[in-house]
């Protein structure tokens, strides 16, 4: 019988979306990635296939399953399986350089980004940023993985020359221009099919480490710190949100192969939009969704159904 197959490394980020495929009564297999085996030999089963791995999935204890991952999404469409977010998105997820890179070919602005293998070449690309803030963030990130703000050269340095330095998993350290908002939130845009959903705006007052989903930290914000924290949700869906942005998304994401995702901006005090993220294994803040009406899983759910009754 063909299924609908889950491929991920992480049930709590999971659960969400085979809820919703229950709901709908679909039948759904799931591919916990953390270990495993693939024979190339072997023909894969029939049906269509959903990766939701994780950059940080190094963080669970999990270093190998993207790995793993981009060999089981390469298996299976050498074999010409319906793949979703397949061997192209994960490419992306798993750098920052590679998204910068690719969003760059479509006229998508980027903060300056300098990547960096060694603490001294860290500490001499800070030059390039004068006088002026600066964050870190490793390449392979999720988590707010290694995302740091400095004033200065001097304070880069008594922090990478320091015991709490924190090493990123493939060597690469992004040095970039801190973007000063006028107001302290970044905007998450919410994409499934290659088709923008909604649009979320993210309270960042309490600092780098935020993320929609219910039991996770997976954003990496860069974002004022030590602000007064508001009462307010920090997740609301902006109602009627539009922008000529959202254009560049979907070609940049059927370009590139990717049918889920959520991209992540800020803008500066002149209104320039910077991108700087982009999640392919996106979840979703279900209080925000509850106000809004609008249930990103079940998006996900209902696209991965009618795929599914699609093929032979």
């Amino acid at each position: 019988m063909k299924k609908i197959y889950v491929i991920h490394e992480n049930s709590e980020w999971t659960v969400h979306l085979t809820k919703r495929l229950q709901e709908l009564g679909l039948p759904y297999e799931e591919w916990h990635l953390d270990e495993g085996a693939v024979d190339l030999t072997a023909e894969p089963p029939n049906g269509v296939f959903y990766s939701r791995m994780s950059a940080s999935s190094h963080t669970r204890d999990h270093r190998y399953a993207p790995e793993l991952t981009a060999a089981v999404l390469n298996w299976l469409e050498s074999h010409g399986r319906k793949v979703f977010n397949g061997t192209s998105a994960l490419r992306l997820e798993v750098s920052k350089v590679a998204q910068y890179l690719a969003l760059g070919e479509f006229g998508i602005r980027t903060p300056k980004t300098i990547a960096t293998v060694g603490r001294k070449q860290l500490i001499n690309a800070a030059q390039s940023f004068a006088s002026q803030p600066f964050i870190t963030k490793h390449n392979r990130a999720g988590k707010g993985l290694g995302v740091q703000l400095f004033h200065s050269q001097e304070a880069l340095a008594a922090y990478v020359n320091g015991p709490d330095f924190d090493e990123p998993v493939d060597g690469i350290t992004l040095i970039q221009e801190y973007i000063q908002a006028p107001e302290p939130y970044i905007t998450r845009c919410e994409f499934v099919g290659g088709r923008f959903i909604y649009a979320v705006k993210v309270d960042t007052s309490e600092g780098f480490e935020l993320c929609p989903a219910d039991a996770c930290q997976i954003g990496d914000l860069f974002c004022p710190v030590g602000e007064e924290v508001p009462a307010k949700p920090k997740f609301q869906v902006i109602e009627g949100f539009a922008d000529p942005i959202i254009q560049q998304y979907e070609r940049f994401l059927t370009a590139n192969k990717i049918q889920v995702a959520g991209i992540e901006f800020i803008r500066n005090r002149d209104g320039e939009i910077f991108t700087y993220d982009i999640n392919t294994n996106t979840n979703y803040n279900s209080d925000a969704e509850a106000a809004s009406g609008i249930y990103g899983m079940l998006e996900v759910a209902k696209f991965l159904g009618r795929e599914l009754a699609a093929i032979e």
